[in-house]
């Protein structure tokens, strides 16, 4: 895998994604459950959710939280990052 070290080819990498920012979007007013994620982004598949959630998790722009109980229940929300993110993409709404 080719290392990029500039900022912007970074920043591409992490939100490479069809749905990436559109999660992040979702996730900015706080706390969501997968499957409140799932209904408020009804076209997206969800193996490609998981698969994108994990990415984002990974990066560092999403947290998961998983609480040992039955049913079990996960929920997401932005880290600092996420947050931070945000401020990139109302420039970008701009």
């Amino acid at each position: 895998m080719l290392k990029i070290k500039c900022p912007v080819g970074i920043t591409q990498n992490i939100i490479a994604g069809k749905w990436k920012l559109v999660i992040i979007w979702t996730l900015k007013d706080g706390v969501l459950r997968f499957n409140e994620l799932l209904r408020a982004l009804p076209e997206i598949r969800q193996g490609y959710l998981t698969q994108q959630l994990r990415e984002l998790e990974r990066d560092g722009l999403v947290h998961r939280e998983v609480y040992r109980e039955v049913p079990p229940k996960v929920e997401y929300s932005l880290t600092d990052m996420g947050h931070k993110f945000l401020k990139v993409m109302d420039k970008m709404f701009e």
